[in-house]
């Protein structure tokens, strides 16, 4: 496990445009931030916060929003996700080659058919899942870039856009029939890029941010949810399943950080979406603030039930 830094600042959006996020990510946040923004410690409002944290990176919604507001000093992006770090490393490090793979690919495919596309993405998906055990994810190299481009072209062909593995480490989402698919928007990774400097990126497991969390600290909690339904199980975004167990371990660490002064954020799912008895949040936080948002389902196999729910955000503050 290790961290990458380029700058020993971070920047903060001086560039022409607004980075936003580049994946699409189950759970991502985009949806949320104007209340999000509602619940925002006073603190990072103030400019007091100097520090940001977020353990559970994922598609970055809240660190885009939140760095182009409220600049701060330090910031350590972390994940157990090792795809999900080197791209974010290789957009940070290698940008220009990035765009340039990516250029080529999307001109490549959207040259061709359906039939052709669909051979096309399962090629791309076997060749990123044969060079898995050849990448070296602790020291950059040009191949980080080639399999960077590959996950954001499977990203964005993919069904429903999900990034899921099997439990050998597969990736095994299938084709997704898009008839105009765009792959991410080279001003806008350049921006991203941009943005990224100076920041911390971090692979391992979210207890290894303890070190960066001190009183002047702000971190953003968005783990895999807990489902809230039998076939909710979108969870598989790394090979270690978030369980139970995970849950209350990483409300134990909440605990301890709060402990130290920092101020603390989390998103997770609302239980009494289906289960209004299910008070697993509330005795698992017992103490802090819990709001509800509204939201809507983003990802499910029946478009009659991807309708208004509620998540849950827990705070300390």
């Amino acid at each position: 496990m290790s961290a990458i830094s380029v700058s020993p600042s971070v920047h903060t959006g001086s560039g022409t445009q607004h980075p936003r996020p580049f994946l699409k990510w189950a759970g991502g946040k985009r949806q949320l931030l104007d209340q999000i923004d509602r619940f925002l410690p006073l603190e990072l409002i103030h400019g007091q916060i100097r520090c940001y944290v977020e353990p559970f990176i994922g598609s970055g919604a809240v660190f885009f929003h939140l760095l182009e507001q409220y600049p701060v000093e330090r910031c350590l992006l972390s994940d157990i996700n090792p795809e999900l770090i080197l791209v974010y490393r290789t957009v940070q490090s290698a940008i220009d080659e990035l765009i340039e793979q990516l250029a080529a690919i999307e001109k490549d495919y959207l040259s061709r058919e359906e039939r052709e596309r669909r051979e096309y993405y399962y090629a791309a998906r076997d060749r990123f899942n044969r060079q898995r055990d050849s990448i070296d994810f602790e020291h950059f190299s040009q191949a980080w870039v080639e399999r960077s481009a590959l996950l954001l072209f499977l990203n964005r062909t993919g069904y429903n856009g999900l990034f899921r593995i099997n439990s050998r480490g597969e990736f095994n989402v299938p084709f997704g029939r898009y008839p105009n698919p765009h792959l991410p928007d080279p001003a806008n990774l350049s921006a991203v890029s941009r943005q990224l400097q100076g920041v911390q990126i971090h692979y391992g497991d979210f207890e290894d941010v303890d070190p960066w969390v001190g009183a002047d600290t702000f971190v953003y909690f968005d783990p895999p949810y807990r489902p809230i339904s039998g076939t909710a199980r979108f969870t598989s975004y790394s090979q270690i399943a978030f369980t139970d167990s995970e849950q209350l371990r990483l409300a134990g660490f909440y605990r301890r950080m709060d402990a130290r002064g920092a101020r603390l954020m989390m998103s997770n799912s609302d239980p009494r979406n289906v289960d209004p008895s299910d008070d697993f949040f509330e005795r698992a936080y017992a103490g802090y603030r819990i709001e509800r948002l509204h939201a809507r389902r983003n990802i499910n196999s029946a478009a009659s039930k991807r309708g208004p729910i509620t998540e849950l955000l827990i705070l300390n503050y």
